[in-house]
């Protein structure tokens, strides 16, 4: 049997299978094949140790992941698919992550999701739809303890319903090599230099009709907060929904308190007051 350290060095030279060799997925149809979850050579019980320790045990077991995925391209001149370049996808990290979790007993939980929608065009002028989420995840230990929330944000654009499952990937993969530590070997942010190049700006009023608007979404409006700070707009002054003026920062503060408040109770005796 392959240990897990043996499957992580695979993975980090990228020569680990797809999937694990010993599981053949049913058909359609197939009732599915017993499990027996009580604790056996391959799957011991876990330590009863902290959370925290239990997730550093995770990590020196995955210890890096390779670029195995690939982004395949039609090449108008060859007449046929070319590598355009390699990734580390959702499923690396779940071929990665998914046995050590479970040999350390750690579970991983989406406790909250907040999303936003936009339309919008691919470069060829095709309709489509971005997502954006932001989860909150809750990771758990083999004693029930947890670590603090953790949050992390995924991204996707598409043309049909599967924008908001792709952007839930990228938030998961995002938690599990940020707080895995997962070395990725790219270059230094700062060894590159990339000018921008001429982006549709948005006006202080943009932002304002879609702060006030009641269908933009908690999760919404961090993002806005972070690109209202990106471009320096945080104290720009507008008109608010009461015709007073407000800075763009203090205008999403409160409406975004307002919109995560929980509902109020009314207080003992107030009925009574008023009749």
């Amino acid at each position: 049997m392959t240990s897990l350290t043996e499957r992580a060095e695979r993975h980090a030279n990228g020569t680990a299978p797809t999937a694990p060799s010993a599981y053949t997925a049913p058909t359609a149809g197939e009732p599915l094949p017993e499990v027996d979850y009580e604790a056996s050579e391959a799957y011991p019980a876990p330590d009863m140790v902290p959370v925290h320790l239990a997730w550093l045990r995770v990590r020196n077991d995955v210890r890096a992941v390779a670029k195995s995925d690939r982004h395949m391209e039609w090449d108008q001149r060859a007449g046929k698919q070319k590598e355009k370049y390699r990734f580390r996808g959702i499923e690396s990290a779940l071929n990665a992550f998914g046995p050590a979790t479970l040999r350390h007993g750690v579970t991983v939980l989406a406790v909250d999701m907040q999303t936003s929608y936009r339309d919008t065009k691919s470069s060829r002028g095709n309709p489509m739809r971005e997502c954006t989420v932001v989860v909150t995840w809750q990771i758990l230990g083999p004693m029930g303890d947890s670590l603090p929330l953790l949050k992390s944000a995924g991204e996707s654009l598409d043309s049909g319903d599967k924008g908001t499952a792709k952007a839930q990937s990228l938030a998961l993969r995002a938690l599990l090599f940020n707080t895995g530590m997962v070395p990725t070997g790219d270059p230094e942010p700062e060894a590159a230099h990339v000018e921008r190049g001429e982006a549709p700006t948005r006006t202080a009023q943009d932002y304002r009709d879609e702060i006030v608007n009641p269908k933009t979404s908690p999760g919404r409006l961090e993002q806005i907060s972070y690109e209202l700070g990106s471009a320096r707009m945080l104290h720009v002054l507008v008109t608010n929904e009461n015709g007073a003026e407000e800075t763009l920062d203090a205008l999403g503060r409160r409406i975004y308190a307002e919109r995560t408040a929980p509902p109020s109770t009314p207080a003992a005796g107030a009925e009574g007051a008023t009749s």
